[in-house]
């Protein structure tokens, strides 16, 4: 069968999806791209005879190119001749299922890698992107969920299909790059990145945006420096908010505890050099950064958000605080510092638990989902 993939921009499908489209190929299908080309289309996908349509879509939804895009989607999904579309992220998500909404013979998934309302998010959300989501979920075949809030709103919702709602195990994280940390690994890799084995290393890999909110974890640093001068907070990323988080550090005289390292591709030796991962998030849908860190066997030190507390349960396998509790993350901080015990109780618990969000795990599901489609 013909499938058509589709995502607000590039980034989601390369960072994301390449598995998933790799699965549905293997098992004799075809299958196309649609987005907006922000970065080129993983060379990968190209020699698996992925074709790629550009689309301009953009991420908001009052741009005056969307309306573009959505003369271009309809267009492709009226005489591309697919019989399956699989749409993610919310812009290019609700256009294509506007647009697909009166071809019969075309069904439509869509992946919610996590809805823009939720508990806690600003009235706005609501008001913009419930109605839309609710609206489109009437021209959905089969919608997929990745926590356990989206999945229970979503279920809510009348789709075209009864019974169509799914919740999966997110787009899975491929165990076999992530090696548990051990202690001689450690001690070499910090010697090969300049650290010492005294440094108390906290690690968070994210967008530096409003939604990620380091803002929160370079505060909770301030708090602890005193007691903890070996502190090192490693900011892993590039964002919008790059140039004001590096002022407020230079600020609070930190600039020997909090680095920021830009974009990184050495992440899986990152963590195998760390002692907790962290993660300041307002909204997650089920974030595979604190996936990565539980494949390595890290306490994790999360705020209470959606998708965080999917995955991490305070006390289990590491510690969930209020969202803006600075506080908070810095008292727990000094409590796993002073326990090396509690550090590798969280550790084993956490190398338990992320089985089920294996690569491998969520292809399966994947597979018993398509079935019902194709």
């Amino acid at each position: 069968m013909k499938i058509l993939y589709v995502s607000t921009i590039s980034n989601t499908i390369n960072a994301f999806l390449i598995p998933h489209i790799e699965l549905l190929i293997k098992q004799g299908h075809e299958v196309d791209i649609a987005c907006n080309l922000v970065q080129e289309i993983s060379p990968e996908l190209l020699e698996l005879g992925c074709k790629v349509h550009k689309i301009e879509f953009q991420r908001s939804p009052f741009k005056k190119d969307n309306y573009m895009a959505y003369q271009k989607i309809k267009a492709l999904a009226l005489f591309g001749g697919y019989d399956l579309v699989h749409t993610h992220t919310p812009v290019a998500s609700f256009l294509t299922r506007l647009a697909c909404r009166n071809i019969t013979k075309v069904k439509v998934l869509y992946t919610a890698h996590g809805f823009h309302f939720y508990k806690g998010a600003p009235l706005k959300n609501w008001l913009i992107y419930y109605p839309i989501e609710k609206l489109a979920a009437r021209w959905t075949d089969g919608l997929l969920t990745m926590n356990e809030e989206d999945f229970k709103i979503a279920n809510k919702m009348k789709l075209r299909k009864a019974n169509a709602v799914y919740k999966v195990n997110g787009v899975g994280i491929d165990l076999r790059k992530f090696a548990p940390q051990t202690p001689e690994k450690k001690k070499e890799l910090r010697k090969e990145y300049g650290y010492t084995d005294d440094d108390f290393i906290l690690m968070y890999a994210a967008e530096l945006n409003y939604n990620k909110h380091q803002d929160l974890l370079i505060n909770a640093v301030k708090l602890v420096r005193n007691k903890l001068p070996q502190i090192k907070l490693l900011l892993v990323g590039s964002g919008s908010l790059a140039e004001q988080y590096m002022k407020r550090v230079k600020k609070l005289n930190l600039e020997k505890n909090v680095q920021f390292l830009g974009y990184r591709d050495d992440i899986a030796n990152l963590l195998l050099i760390s002692d907790l991962a962290v993660s300041s998030s307002r909204r997650e849908g089920l974030p595979v950064n604190v996936m990565e860190a539980m494949a390595t066997g890290l306490p994790l030190m999360v705020t209470d958000c959606r998708g965080n507390r999917d995955l991490v349960s305070d006390g289990e396998n590491g510690y969930v605080v209020g969202i803006d509790d600075a506080l908070g993350f810095a008292r727990m901080i000094e409590k796993l510092y002073h326990s090396a015990k509690l550090r590798q109780s969280f550790a084993e618990k956490s190398l338990n638990l992320v089985k089920v969000y294996s690569l491998d795990k969520v292809k399966e599901e994947m597979k018993e989902i398509y079935a019902h489609y194709l």
